[in-house]
């Protein structure tokens, strides 16, 4: 360890801005010193994520690395990778200056080593099995003297060392096997180096032997690893595999295979959906301002609110999924309203809603590329076989933004081309081995769909404006805007009470258009349908008849019809003729004779009507339900309030409170240069005021907390005796001649030479260490 440790302080600031911009977990919080970063680099969990970034090939190097014990050369290194590869031109010197700049690989090229910590996290590396020496670790003496008796007869030593000796050149004991036993080797050779065997932990002389399983463990080839289970030592499989460490290993990423497009096509493609996209998802906003749904207690939206809103946007149930999260992550809609709760737009969304549709749609695409929720998910069951709703809390999957952005970096490397879902995963499994698995290949899935909903690719072919966004560029708006289609500001108006938009309509007079009229079909040209529902829902809003035919005139490309114009006049000279206030509630009316027919109606009966005098009404039931129940009898009332004036539905002014609007984001690509360059200077002036590790004259060893773990790990590596310095319960300070075992949870477990026991001590109390000489 004190080699890397070295090896790091050793590095340029250059060199370690790199290396924490690679790994950005090691300056999360800044460590105090380079001993302190030097550290960090080696702990599992960091060494992990690094190794987690490699492509397959660097793995294939480290795994290398790791199989031998001893440092390699870089031409050694290249020989053991061309047997692999078949091939003599290897990237082996980027990818060794990769593996330095992640600190995974340290060293020069004539001494390569892997960094502390390496092997320890690699299980099983290139599906090799245990050393020797760890696979034998737990078998009693006795056992390994008779496995070494049988195997190596004559020979000197303990039966560990006689063991080990044998097996580091199996040629002679492997070739002397039975064929049945040979084929049980072979069949581990390539992995997984492990089985199950029933009574794996009796022992075996090779004289009584009676099965081919039974004769490998005899001759030490197969190891007990537990009371069921077997391992092949990695010595054997090296040997079978005839030292290739690694039967097929590809140098470069297998190519991409799919259709060609042009280029162009591809943008305009993409273009458009990204403009239907941010459409959609105005018109969910716009949707669900007038008739919120309902929160549900799990806090998602009910399956009848999401098949409803994806018959209203024309949307397959999944896209409208898609819509609706993308929605709630870029803080448009959130939970509010009453007790009980609805989905409603908040005040984001009317700031959002006026910026131009390529600044809109930037805002939705870094949205979706960033949230760690999962639409496809929607309409599946969690684990207790509960059904996640859209919205649901438990549609997080915290890997989702980084599988989308590989995914798309992956479409970025073929210009013009439409990968096919198999090679991209192909592609993938290369770029990141140690990453594969069902929920990966899932989410890569949902990402090309969603991707191409969204307007992130066209045709399959990632859009310019998505390369843009996804290379952190500022542009990404400006290449988007020309390829938009430009809105149009009329309509074509027709004798059958439909109107034709040749086009995407303004903002202004899509909502006023889906105001007065009904939206009959979608496609080249939306057909809306006007009708005396829609007309009076006009009408309630506080529209007039001369506004509403001045509107249409002004954006009709064709004169109003007369059906049209009839239409409208009639619902307008009915519109407000009845008039419902508060009583519990009451109707009155000018026309006698109109509430004469109402009073004779039976579907009036439920109403419990009243009549108080030739003009009004009274009834029992709220205001809100008789104008209802009016509504669909037939008439046209309007609602007035204590003061006699008329109620105008506001059906724009339902907002809740949300999350700020989701910005752009300038750069994908880690840290700030100006955070690294800062916490490298941090690490360098603390190890500049570092003092000595060890005191002088006997006294009780002292030293940094990561210095006392760095020495502690390497002593249990190597097996040595260390000296500690240790507080009691009452904060004495006492020292201890220990031989370390293991540190786990915060304890260390140790053979204690001072007190002739094995003990635990915790590692907060221990004051410093010092090597034995």
């Amino acid at each position: 360890m004190m080699e890397f440790t070295q090896w790091i302080r050793e590095r340029t600031d250059d060199q370690l801005g790199a290396l924490v911009s690679a790994r950005p977990e090691l300056i999360t919080p800044v460590p105090a010193h380079l001993e302190g970063l030097a550290a960090r680099a080696g702990s599992p969990s960091a060494i992990g994520r690094a190794l987690d970034r490699l492509d397959r090939f660097a793995l294939a190097v480290v795994e290398t690395l790791a199989v031998h014990p001893d440092e390699l050369t870089k031409d050694s290194l290249h020989d053991l990778l061309a047997r692999a590869t078949g091939e003599d031109d290897l990237p082996l010197d980027d990818t060794l200056e990769r593996l330095r700049a992640l600190a995974l690989v340290y060293g020069p090229d004539g001494a390569l080593a892997l960094a502390p910590g390496v092997r320890k996290v690699l299980d099983d590396p290139a599906g090799l099995g245990p050393p020797v020496t760890e696979v034998f670790r737990h078998h009693p003496p006795e056992q390994l003297e008779e496995i070494a008796d049988d195997i190596a007869p004559g020979t000197e030593g303990g039966g560990k060392e006689r063991l080990r000796a044998a097996l580091a050149e199996p040629a002679k004991l492997v070739e002397e096997v039975s064929p049945p036993a040979r084929k049980a080797l072979e069949e581990l050779a390539w992995g997984p180096p492990s089985g199950r065997v029933p009574n794996a932990r009796r022992a075996v002389r090779l004289a009584t032997a009676r099965s081919p399983i039974e004769e490998l463990l005899a001759r030490g080839l197969l190891a007990a690893t537990g009371e069921d289970s077997v391992a092949l030592p990695r010595e054997v499989g090296l040997y079978l595999r005839e030292g290739r460490v690694h039967r097929d290993l590809s140098p470069v990423p297998p190519p991409l295979e799919g259709a060609e497009r042009p280029g162009s096509l591809a943008d305009r493609t993409a273009a458009g959906q990204a403009f239907t996209f941010t459409r959609a998802v105005e018109e969910l906003c716009e949707r669900w301002s007038l008739d919120a749904p309902g929160v549900l207690r799990t806090g998602g939206l009910g399956v009848r609110d999401l098949k409803r809103t994806a018959t209203q946007l024309d949307l397959p149930e999944w896209a409208t999924a898609l819509v609706i999260e993308v929605a709630h992550a870029a803080g448009l809609i959130a939970a509010g309203g009453n007790v009980d709760g609805e989905w409603l737009p908040t005040a984001g969304y009317d700031s959002w809603r006026v910026r131009a549709t390529e600044e809109r749609w930037v805002t939705l695409a870094v949205t979706w590329l960033h949230t760690d929720r999962v639409p496809g998910i929607v309409g599946e069951r969690d684990e207790r076989d509960r059904l996640l709703n859209a919205l649901h809390p438990d549609l997080r999957r915290s890997s989702a933004p980084e599988v989308r952005q590989a995914t798309l970096r992956v479409l970025a490397t073929a210009p013009g081309l439409a990968p096919s879902r198999e090679s991209v995963l192909r592609r993938l499994a290369w770029e990141q081995p140690r990453r594969r698995g069902a929920l990966r290949e899932q989410l890569t899935d949902f990402t090309l769909r969603e991707a191409e909903q969204l307007g992130f690719t066209g045709l399959g072919v990632l859009s310019a404006h998505g390369r843009a966004l996804l290379s952190g560029s500022k542009e990404a708006a400006a290449v988007l805007a020309p390829l938009l289609p430009e809105p149009v500001d009329h309509v074509l108006l027709q004798a059958d009470l439909t109107a034709v938009a040749p086009g995407p309509l303004t903002s202004d007079l899509a909502r006023w258009l889906t105001l007065a009229a009904d939206v009959e079909s979608t496609g080249g040209a939306t057909v809306y349908r006007f009708g005396e529902g829609s007309i009076r829902r006009a009408l309630d809003a506080g529209q007039g008849a001369d506004e509403l035919l001045s509107m249409l005139a002004r954006h009709s490309a064709t004169p109003v019809p007369q059906p049209l114009s009839y239409l409208v006049a009639d619902v307008a000279r009915r519109h407000g003729r009845m008039r419902v206030g508060t009583a519990s509630a009451y109707i009155r009316s000018d026309d006698p004779s109109m509430l004469d027919q109402l009073m004779a109606d039976r579907r009036a009966v439920p109403l419990r009507l009243r009549r108080l005098a030739p003009t009004v009404i009274a009834s029992r039931t709220s205001r809100a339900s008789l104008v209802d129940s009016l509504r669909a009898m037939g008439f046209a009332p309007v609602a007035e309030s204590l003061d006699g004036d008329v109620i105008i539905t506001q059906l724009d002014t339902r907002r809740t409170e949300g999350v700020p609007v989701a910005r752009a984001v300038s750069s994908f690509n880690g840290l700030d240069p100006d955070v690294v360059a800062a916490a490298v200077r941090a690490m360098r002036a603390g190890e500049a005021r570092r003092g000595p590790v060890d005191a002088p004259d006997g006294a009780v060893p002292r030293g940094p907390a990561t210095a006392t773990i760095s020495t502690l790990q390497e002593a249990i590596r190597q097996g040595v005796r260390v000296w500690i310095g240790y507080l009691d319960s009452q904060g004495n300070a006492t020292s201890r001649i220990l031989e370390p075992a293991r540190m786990e949870g915060g304890y260390l477990t140790a053979y204690d030479e001072t007190r002739a026991a094995v003990h635990r001590f915790a590692l907060h109390r221990i004051t410093g260490v010092s090597n034995l000489s």
